[in-house]
């Protein structure tokens, strides 16, 4: 057995920093901001426990464009370097002076705020320029150093005149990357990066409106003068305790989180957590509408104040990718670049974390004020019931707080409504039957077939509705949910002993077949029900089966997908109980039956949507010619 230590050719690093280390090159600007911001915290650490015997002040970050000299300018006020440590951390590529300061001082203070991990930030500039330069001066009474290399593995080290504490690097921005010398460029990527940085971030000045004197004259021009034109809020309402904000300071955070949204959200969660991991920020649940068209990737994940992502896939469970907010956490591991999250266990203690803050929080929402709470269920209801639908923890929370609302506009809560139709709502196999509707206009005459009946008729809308009510039957063997068109619905109308049809046994079988004669056998099932003599005489109904099985197969549930289509299948119900019934078995022309069966048929499919093309052409004109 042989052992050796592996080389690496240090030819072939930058290459390799240049094509493959980041996935963006724009990324360099947070990387090197990173790094300002990590050595004024450091700084501001080692003068808190005195070991600094200097003034922290109020140290900022600066950004500069120099387009004469093709260069950008990175400056902080931090911990600056020795030309020693300059050779330890730069010359050293992967050596992370951030690690060895966590781990040099944790026994002091395990919040210093400090970002980097790997050691490679520095090498993205590398990325955009083909020369860069640093100048830096230690805290400590040292000379300054001035460090220049042009992307090969040579470099100058020397002396330099530098006289003010901290690092500036010098980008000399190659040929191909010079959109980096546009303000417009820059200040984009700091707005997207760093406008929550820790430490102040001056891009350039602005002229500032002083306010006028007291008793000025009205007409007096207000004068101006020139500020630092700092980009970034420094102290953003997640980095505060809930207890130290109102209402309106969540509003204006939404509002400068996303400038362009005109309605306010909902209602806000307040993530606090510092064991066993660390993880702070603010979800908002926005209006939603009750299709699932929605846009995700509007949760920001960051870092100490620096922005990562907005594909937060992993550590924000998928139901909940619809709100919108910001989380921030040191403890979520991400890859060398920043950039992306790593599988990890406490991804998933993360996760479920913000899944049980959201339960809690819509479950006190619900207790402390539930008429509130009904009047947001068709803004939030997409999002609950995904959940339910995707997470059974969640499912098992919000069973007490998922709302189904009637067409009546009441609510019931699940147990609720098991209460309410316990009794009313059974059919001949003892199995409770929750009858529901998926659109008020389009099954306005089955809603009321069943009002008149006294029966209850929920509203559910949602596209995910067929899923969410399988899911609710399997907690309850006895019950079934029924669409009102469907099927089910004759069962319950059949356990009226007290609809006595009026139409004979003999009469009955005359019927049947002048029915079924004029209606497509291989699509419609004719079914003879006696009902209210004031319901419609031809009703069609879904086979409930069916209607699931293509709903899901439309939404790509339960491994639908690629089965072919199902068929169309429909149920006619036939009321013989119906003053036109009886007139189409009376009539003595077999052709004026069929015409009135026809008649009857179509407007039965006219009110389910069913009437289309040639079939509602020949509809209109037969209709043209009964009024004749």
């Amino acid at each position: 057995m042989s052992k050796g230590n592996i080389n690496v050719s240090v030819e072939n690093i930058f290459p390799l920093i240049k094509k493959f280390l980041y996935s963006d090159h724009e990324i360099f600007l947070r990387e090197l901001i990173s790094n300002g911001t990590d050595a004024t915290t450091k700084l501001k650490h080692l003068v808190a426990i005195g070991e600094a015997k200097v003034e922290y002040g109020n140290p900022q970050l600066e950004i500069s464009i120099n387009k004469e000299n093709k260069t950008l300018h990175i400056k902080d006020q931090g911990i600056g370097m020795t030309a020693d440590e300059v050779e330890k951390y730069i010359n050293q590529i992967a050596f992370s002076g951030a690690e060895e300061f966590l781990e040099k001082y944790k026994d002091t203070n395990n919040d210093t705020g400090v970002i980097g991990h790997f050691g490679l930030g520095f090498y993205s500039a590398f990325m955009v320029a083909d020369k860069v330069e640093i100048i830096t001066k230690s805290f400590k009474d040292e000379p300054a150093a001035h460090w220049t290399c042009d992307g090969s593995p040579e470099y100058t080290l020397e002396a330099h005149e530098k006289t003010e504490r901290g690092t500036e690097i010098i980008l000399h921005i190659s040929e191909d990357e010079k959109d980096f010398l546009e303000e417009s460029k820059i200040s984009g990527l700091l707005t997207k990066y760093n406008r929550f940085n820790q430490i102040p971030i001056k891009f350039g000045t602005k002229e500032e409106t002083l306010p006028l004197p007291e008793g000025a004259d009205k007409d007096a021009k207000p004068e101006t003068k020139t500020v630092d034109n700092i980009i970034n809020n420094t102290n953003p309402a997640w980095t505060k305790k809930p207890a130290d904000l109102e209402d309106e300071d969540y509003k204006t955070f939404y509002r400068e989180l996303y400038p362009m949204q005109f309605e306010e959200s909902l209602f806000h969660i307040h993530l606090n957590v510092d064991y066993p991991f660390n993880l702070t920020g603010i979800l908002y649940f926005p209006k939603l509408s009750p299709n699932m068209d929605i846009q995700k990737d509007k949760i920001q994940l960051y870092q100490n104040q620096v922005f990562v992502t907005d594909n937060v896939e992993g550590i924000v469970p998928d139901f909940l990718q619809m709100l919108k907010g910001v989380i921030d956490s040191p403890d979520i591991p991400l890859n060398v670049s920043r950039s992306y999250l790593q599988a990890d266990g406490a991804v998933k203690k993360i996760s479920g974390y913000i899944t049980k803050k959201v339960a809690d929080k819509l479950t006190s929402l619900f207790k402390n004020n539930r008429e509130d709470f009904e009047q947001k269920w068709n803004d939030i209801k997409v999002i609950i019931e995904y959940g339910m639908l995707s997470d059974d923890k969640f499912f098992d929370k919000a069973k007490k707080f998922a709302l189904y609302p009637t067409v009546n506009d009441s609510f019931f809560t699940f147990d609720e409504l098991i209460e309410k139709t316990k009794d009313a709502q059974t059919d001949k196999d003892g199995n409770q039957i929750i009858l529901y509707a998926a659109n008020k206009d389009a099954q306005h005459s089955y809603i009321e077939a069943a009002k008149a009946k006294g029966y209850e008729v929920l509203l559910l809308d949602s596209p995910i509705v067929g899923h969410l009510i399988q899911k609710l039957e399997t907690s309850n063997e006895k019950l079934r949910f029924a669409r009102v068109d469907a099927d089910h619905i004759d069962n319950l109308i059949k356990k009226d002993d007290t609809v006595i049809s009026k139409l004979s046994d003999e009469e009955k079988e005359t019927l049947q077949p002048i029915i079924e004669a004029a209606v497509p056998k291989e699509t419609y099932t004719v079914q003879l029900e006696a009902m209210d003599s004031s319901a419609s005489p031809f009703m069609i109904t879904v086979p409930e089966f069916i209607r699931r099985m293509k709903e899901m197969q439309a939404t790509g549930g339960g491994g639908m997908m690629g089965m072919g289509n199902m068929p169309d299948m429909y149920n006619l119900v036939v009321n013989t109980n119906h003053e036109l019934v009886g007139q189409i078995l009376n009539t003595k022309t077999a052709k004026k039956q069929e015409r009135l069966v026809k008649q009857a048929f179509d407007l039965a499919k006219l009110s389910q949507n069913l009437l289309h093309g040639e079939e509602l052409t020949n509809f209109i004109n037969r209709s043209y010619e009964l009024i004749k």
